[in-house]
């Protein structure tokens, strides 16, 4: 049953790891360099976050299909630099689920009325279920979330986009003429837009081929590209520049912009529309990244592929961002922000070494090799040590920073 499955399910399961933060971060980091700047910012994070996944392949085809970052990752680069990456890959991986958790349960509170702490434990205890169960649950439930939020999408974005004034989209109706500074402090978030990475084994082993897995990674990175542009268009196209100053101001909650959303759309089935693509896309990524973090910290404590195995990963993967969620809820950007900063370390920095030792070792420049020579994976050192930067700088308030 197993043997050849489709490029598709695998795409839609990158796709959906990818789309939960870059749907509901992306307009918010996105104010200050506006619709152009913030389009140029992903398609070059796209592109740079497509090449460092397909070099992770590259390391990963001496070794068994089963293994993940840390075996990799320790046998090639050492015992230090593969505590620092795991540290980064459970941070990352963490604080999204976290800000997945927080975000459910603000927006079940606005739609259900039940209190955000019960509706956070109901969302993590009914939909982990999925990842405890397998991988081709995980991408049953991915296809069909994805196609629910392809539908609630082309309703909630067809409303807005009938709307779409040019003044408001290019800004037209400001002051501003130098948006371009402003796309530094959008980088970090735009990394986790596409931080898929924890996921590249697991795509690896469901293909059996580093080749087919190339193409999913491919497929699923073009789909998010495409679904962000056709959603900050709409966004960016009929709510102010000025009006992202409360939802900056908390931090870039989900829920605080889609009822900043809300005040400018006259219908409120347009409205609902995009609260039901909103909590698709939070469940899609919830399910993703919980995907890649429990074959991660299955791989990394040895965790047999049992009922009582899988029942340890579970716990190790949910209960940590589940508590925090219910103890420390605070603004989604900002928590998307640090994972941003952190995930330049195993989306960036190990990758390109990875890839760079591996081709030095014995079979290394035979079979699968990502593209660009020494050169791409130069660029993506630079691209991903100024990404932290940028974050760290940000945080600083050393770069310039939009509050509407």
């Amino acid at each position: 049953m197993n043997n050849n499955p489709s490029l598709i399910g695998g795409a839609c399961i990158i796709a959906s790891v990818c789309v939960g933060a870059g749907m509901l971060g992306l307009p918010s980091a996105g104010a200050g360099a506006w619709t152009t700047w913030s389009l140029i910012a992903i398609t070059f994070t796209m592109i740079m976050m497509t090449l460092s996944g397909w070099m992770l392949l590259e390391a990963f085809k001496r070794y068994d299909l089963k293994v993940s970052f840390n075996t990799v990752t320790k046998d090639i680069l050492g015992d230090n630099v593969n505590r620092i990456n795991n540290l980064a890959v459970y941070f990352v991986g963490g604080i999204l689920l976290y800000a997945y958790i927080t975000s459910s349960g603000l927006i079940l509170e606005g739609a259900l009325g039940i209190n955000n702490k019960i509706s956070s434990i109901l969302f993590v205890a009914i939909f982990s279920l999925f990842v405890w169960h397998s991988t081709r649950a995980v991408d049953r439930i991915s296809i069909v979330l994805i196609a629910f939020m392809v539908l609630s999408f082309v309703f909630g974005i067809s409303g807005l986009a009938v709307n779409i004034d040019a003044n408001v989209l290019f800004d037209r109706i400001s002051k501003e003429s130098n948006y371009a500074p402003y796309a530094m402090a959008m980088l970090p978030i735009a990394l986790t837009s596409f931080g898929y990475h924890h996921s590249v084994a697991s795509m690896r082993c469901y293909y059996g081929s580093e080749h087919r897995a190339k193409y999913a990674i491919l497929g699923g990175t073009v789909i998010a590209l495409c679904l962000y542009f056709i959603w900050m268009v709409s966004i960016y196209g009929n709510l102010p520049r000025s009006n992202f100053g409360p939802v900056i101001a908390q931090g870039g909650n989900v829920d605080v912009l889609l009822a900043a959303l809300g005040s400018v759309i006259d219908s409120d089935k347009v409205s609902h529309a995009i609260n039901t693509f909103s909590m698709a896309a939070i469940l899609s990524s919830f399910i993703g990244v919980g995907l890649g973090v429990f074959d991660f910290l299955a791989d990394l404590f040895k965790f047999e592929d049992s009922k009582q195995g899988r029942t340890k990963t579970w716990a190790v993967t949910f209960i940590p961002p589940l508590l925090l969620s219910l103890l420390f809820p605070f603004g989604f950007v900002v928590a998307i922000g640090y994972a941003g900063a952190a995930a330049t370390i195993w989306a960036c920095l190990i990758p390109a070494l990875l890839a760079r030792k591996s081709r030095t070792l014995e079979g290394g420049q035979e079979g699968f090799m990502a593209p660009g020579g020494n050169a791409i994976i130069g660029m993506l050192i630079v691209f991903g040590i100024a990404t932290a930067v940028f974050h760290f700088m940000s945080m600083m308030n050393l770069l310039p920073t939009f509050s509407g």
